[in-house]
């Protein structure tokens, strides 16, 4: 087998383990909405994020995968596939960080600033989140391959910004914001760690003093 041949079967199972892994994201949204609708009559829909209530923390972590109806998750499943892919082109430990964190971040801002009295759910945070990370990933590292991917995702997403903005009614603005703010806060962390330079040896040091 020559090398090439051999980069391309890498880049062939590297291609489907990032199929597999949006994929069964995705699944698991329609799945459980198929399931709340058909079967528990819309119950899991109060397992959102229900802001300073302390039963509501636990939103954080199931808020992303439930959705209000068919037309939400049908809403959220493409963009979070195209978006979630750019994410996994730099590495796939990329993708598993940035929707760590925009979940976390996302939910606690909802959490903490949303309004009383309402319950937030729905994958749009991680969406944002990976929007937010691909935009400022190119700002932050500054080379061309990451700058030409945000450029693109400007292209074809751009007009998601107005999303983290007040505009529409029974829309949860804060966790679109949100979102935002922790994939930037992860494009930062990341761009900034691969940015950091190897510490000098002793001896290395040794001679720049003498």
């Amino acid at each position: 087998m020559s090398e090439r041949q051999g980069q391309l079967q890498e880049a062939g199972r590297t291609f489907k383990e990032q199929v597999a892994i949006l994929g069964g994201f995705v699944a698991l949204f329609w799945l459980l909405e198929i399931a709340d609708r058909l079967i528990l009559n819309g119950a899991l829909d109060g397992l959102g994020i229900k802001p300073r209530a302390a039963v509501g923390l636990w939103g954080i972590a199931l808020a992303p995968f439930l959705h209000i109806g068919f037309a939400h998750v049908a809403a959220n499943s493409i963009p979070f596939m195209v978006l979630g892919w750019f994410v996994m082109l730099d590495r796939q430990a990329s993708f598993w960080w940035v929707t760590g964190v925009t979940a976390v971040v996302s939910g606690l801002g909802v959490w903490l600033f949303a309004p009383s009295n309402s319950v937030h759910l729905g994958a749009s945070g991680l969406i944002f989140g990976y929007f937010g990370f691909l935009l400022l990933r190119g700002y932050f590292e500054r080379s061309l391959k990451t700058i030409s991917l945000s450029l693109l995702v400007l292209f074809l997403y751009g007009s998601m910004i107005w999303g983290v903005l007040p505009l529409r009614a029974g829309v949860s603005w804060q966790g679109h914001l949100f979102g935002f703010i922790g994939g930037g806060l992860a494009a930062f962390w990341l761009s900034d760690h691969k940015r950091k330079p190897t510490r000098p040896s002793a001896l290395e040091d040794e001679i720049k003093i003498l």
